[in-house]
């Protein structure tokens, strides 16, 4: 098993409680979701926006971002450094982009169709 994803746990009484072990292993090292959503004034007083890009941190390690219609992919440092690929004209009269974090779930299961 890779370093990073060892955790020191001892096994539990019963498999139960093994399982409920993994699972809270899996929600304190899951990677944090994020969106890049853009946004540009297109008349005075009016904004739109759009989701650009999703992405994937992984604490202090390397950032996935995949553009929303699946086309580019990036592998960089932090999240704020895909904000420089997203925002046009510098921000001015142009188009701006931010960061849209997703909330943990706070929860884990064994089973895809309860996951989703």
């Amino acid at each position: 098993m890779p370093a990073l994803f060892e955790a020191h746990m001892e096994t539990p009484h019963s498999p139960e409680l093994f399982d409920k072990e993994l699972c809270e292993l899996v929600l304190a090292l899951a990677p944090r979701l994020f969106a890049v959503v853009q946004e540009c004034e297109v008349r005075p007083g009016l904004k739109d926006g759009c989701v650009a890009a999703w992405g994937m941190a992984f604490g202090e390690g390397p950032v996935h971002v995949t553009t929303a219609d699946g086309t580019g992919q990036m592998v960089l440092n932090s999240p704020e450094r895909a904000l420089r690929w997203f925002t046009r004209d510098g921000g001015e009269n142009g188009v701006t982009a931010r960061l849209v974090w997703l909330s943990r779930s706070g929860g884990a299961t064994f089973d895809h169709a309860e996951a989703a």
